[in-house]
């Protein structure tokens, strides 16, 4: 699954346009970074000791100064650590950086940042045999499930779910579920971890720490006098590996069979007949003692379900650049997901000769300050480029684009996403700090993700209905009321008519009154309120066209002549609207923006107002709200 780019006449992979990608994988001692010239082509591959380097910034840029060739624009990091928003703090080192701080001082387009385990995930399908190698029986299915476990410092599991010709990571914290044990042995080692801790999850075993652990168990089982601390890990892996101490070979035993018995029950919740992939740096360490171990045994051993588990292959996983293929990967999609930034800057350079001189002036101050330009009007934008405004429209139409605004929004739709945001869930044991930034995380997330769906058609047409209503009402019960309420007090700075309503009566009651050329604005999270619902058919049989601010897909979005549709967790009557009410007032707010832009550019072109058009804002009034929603607007 997934796309590479088509292969030259060479069967090689074609070059990214926009030159070499920056690759890294960070983890709690080395920085390992590498540039990708083309899909799976990775050159330069250095690797850093994050001790000698005081933070993210400092261990990029050293790894920046030494390689050759053109500066890479986009770049994605493997951080061995959870990402849920910007600000990210790496678990086993004491870093802690903004990853836009990051991208704006390496001068990136676009820095992608994801768990190193998820990384790893993406990476599976496309493993080549001698990247892998399979242990026991069974057959994978092209759409199935796959499931992964990775043991090092902890115990990672993921799985990879396909749809629609693409793999849907899923994040999981599957290696702290309880830890059961199989035979006597392993009760043996959980009763030696009760001593420690009442809840023994599956990590604390299947661990580097989990390994000294067991040794320690089954040393105390034998009754062996101690003679100080158990060994290391890694000790522990090369004497039972090299056969030189039993014990250490019976504890790798044990943490085999323990690895199949979890392995196994991934299997089993996923439904994972994809496969399951075992790796990180114990599995590699362990070498050919996995393959002769009890580990396919043990994930055979399921009772009722041991012909299921039978049919499913397991994978060993070989190479330790897994996290750099996936993180790699994770960017590919990411760029063509944005469907604009990354390509449209790479299209701009790749036909910079066929730009006039003057049309590559605009091409050459957008390469070198996409978000100046994304932000400026057009006159500023000719300015800054030393050219005319006709210019800068006709750069934007060369490039297969209707004008500035389209170039703004295929620009916009990638050039901020610089990390995948995800919903935190606030617990009760998070402190005021942390609080406070999972919400504004999430809220952050809801915003981000509305500005890649929202549908720019659906904003044209409202914009159009409200910039010649001669009636503007607002319907909103609940928290919605809020932004209707906001509503009205903007259009009636426009000089519009306009009225909200909340309670559901009255809005049926108002809508029925309402006629041609009038419009209705209903907000709704839900999108199933039986009041709005009820003024909602009103207003369209009485001739008005509405405009529906609401969930995607409901009752109230199909009713609508206009539907702006929102996506967002707040499900369920119960549900207090929080990140729902932050985005209807930002639809409101481009509503109003967009009114006024029309009427600004219609006064500015000396047009008198429609004889059915409300009175004209005067339009020092118009430019002060839009000044005020563009702060970096010239006054």
């Amino acid at each position: 699954m997934g796309r590479d780019a088509d292969p030259d006449r060479a069967g090689r992979p074609q070059a990214y346009p926009g030159g070499p990608r920056l690759i890294a994988n960070i983890g709690a001692r080395f920085a390992r970074f590498a540039l990708e010239t083309a899909p799976g082509a990775f050159e330069q591959m250095q690797t850093f000791a994050c001790a000698d380097h005081a933070g993210m910034l400092e261990v990029c840029r050293a790894y920046l100064a030494r390689v050759e060739g053109p500066a890479p624009i986009h770049a994605a990091l493997a951080l061995a650590t959870p990402v849920a928003g910007d600000r990210v703090h790496l678990t086993n080192r004491d870093w802690s950086f903004s990853i836009d701080a990051i991208r704006a001082e390496l001068g990136l387009q676009t820095l992608l940042a994801v768990n190193d385990f998820l990384a790893m995930a993406m990476a599976l399908p496309r493993l080549h045999d001698t990247q892998r190698r399979q242990i026991g029986g069974g057959r994978a299915t092209a759409d199935g499930v796959i499931g992964l476990l990775g043991a090092s410092t902890g115990l990672g599991t993921s799985a990879l779910v396909p749809r629609g010709g693409r793999w849907i990571t899923l994040p999981s914290e599957g290696g702290h579920a309880s830890f059961a044990p199989a035979d006597e042995t392993q009760v043996t080692i959980l009763r030696h971890a009760w001593k420690r801790w009442e809840h023994v999850s599956a990590e604390r075993l299947l661990s580097a720490p989990g390994l000294v652990l067991m040794h320690d168990a089954l040393r105390e089982a034998a009754g062996a006098q101690s003679s100080g601390p158990s060994p290391a890990a890694d000790t522990i892996i090369r004497r039972g590996v090299g056969g030189e101490d039993p014990l250490c070979a019976t504890v790798l035993e044990c943490f085999c069979d323990m690895l199949g018995t979890q392995a196994a029950n991934l299997a089993l919740t996923l439904n994972a007949t994809g496969g399951i992939y075992v790796g990180s740096t114990i599995v590699r360490a362990l070498g050919e003692f996995l393959p002769r171990s009890g580990f396919r045994r043990a994930f055979e051993r399921k009772g009722r379900f041991s012909g299921f588990t039978a049919a499913i292959p397991t994978y060993m996983i070989l190479t330790d650049q897994c996290s750099l293929f996936g993180a790699a990967q994770a960017l590919r999609e990411h760029l063509e997901d944005q469907g604009g930034a990354g390509r449209l800057l790479d299209h701009i350079r790749a036909e910079m000769d066929s730009f006039t001189p003057a049309e590559r002036r605009v091409a050459r101050l957008v390469l070198e300050q996409p978000r100046t330009v994304l932000k400026e009007p057009v006159a500023e934008i000719a300015a800054r480029a030393d050219v005319s405004q006709p210019t800068v429209i006709r750069f934007c139409r060369s490039l297969g684009l209707q004008g500035l605004s389209d170039f703004k929004l295929k620009l916009a739709s990638g050039l901020t996403g610089t990390v995948p945001v995800r919903r935190s869930q606030v617990t009760v044991d998070d402190g005021s700090g942390e609080l406070a930034a999972k919400v504004l995380d999430n809220t952050g997330a809801a915003i981000a993700r509305l500005r890649d769906e929202l549908d720019a058609n659906a904003v044209e047409r409202a914009v159009a209905l409200l910039a010649n209503a001669r009636r503007i009402e607002f319907y909103g019960a609940g928290n919605s009321s809020v932004a209707a309420l906001d509503g009205q007090h903007k259009f009636f700075r426009f000089g519009i008519p306009a009225n909200a309503y909340a309670d559901a009566q009255v809005q049926a009651m108002a809508a029925a009154m309402l006629g041609e050329g009038d419009v209705a604005v209903a907000i709704s999270r839900s999108g199933d309120s039986i009041g709005t619902l009820q003024a909602t058919d009103a207003a369209v049989r009485a001739g008005a066209s509405v405009i529906a601010i609401t969930a995607a897909g409901s009752p109230l979005a199909q009713r609508a002549s206009v539907a702006l549709e929102l996506t967002h967790d707040e499900q369920g009557a119960d549900c207090v609207a929080m990140v729902a009410r932050v985005l209807h007032l930002l639809i409101v707010d481009i509503l109003a923006v967009g009114v006024a832009m029309r009427r600004l550019a219609a006064t500015g072109a000396g047009r008198e107002a429609d004889a059915d058009r409300g009175p004209r804002l005067p339009q020092d009034r118009l430019e002060a709200l839009i000044s005020h929603a563009n702060p970096a607007a010239p006054h």
